[in-house]
């Protein structure tokens, strides 16, 4: 009895620090991304702020495995600052999903931030540029979810 509670015990302290990491071990599928790329090219621009988005968290996902397989990860990171930068002139709309697509941004730029502490000497400026990037992108997206 005592071995089954020390047991849950040390999955309950364990459980927070897996929940935290959000990495589930499977392969990011390039073929959704390309999909939603797709998508959010023709979707109307109230909705394309979450989408981009969803784009964004997706490829971060994907530039942190590359970077986990000692992969050059430059071009994913450069396609993360570009679809940051398209949430960043499409604020102006009123977007749709606003305070969604700000949390998934939060917690991009907290993978990042991970991913960045794992990264090889070389690539970190790249994360690091990409990440303060981000982070600016997410606070202005804070902003406007307190200002509607």
């Amino acid at each position: 009895m005592r071995s089954i509670s020390s047991f849950l015990a040390l999955a309950l302290l364990a459980a927070p620090l897996a929940l935290a990491s959000g990495f589930d071990g499977k392969p990011i599928d390039t073929a959704a991304i390309s999909a939603l790329v797709a998508r959010a090219s023709i979707a109307p621009p109230r909705e394309q702020c979450f989408l981009y988005a969803e784009i964004v968290h997706d490829m971060t996902e994907l530039a942190g495995h590359q970077l986990n397989a000692g992969e050059d990860a430059s071009a994913t990171l450069q396609s993360v600052k570009d679809y940051t930068e398209k949430i960043h002139l499409g604020l102006a709309n009123d977007t749709k999903r606003l305070k969604n697509a700000q949390l998934l941004m939060e917690h991009t730029a907290f993978r990042l931030n991970e991913y960045l502490h794992s990264a090889a000497l070389d690539d970190r400026p790249t994360v690091e540029a990409t990440l303060k990037h981000l982070n600016e992108v997410q606070s202005e997206l804070m902003l406007q979810v307190f200002r509607h």
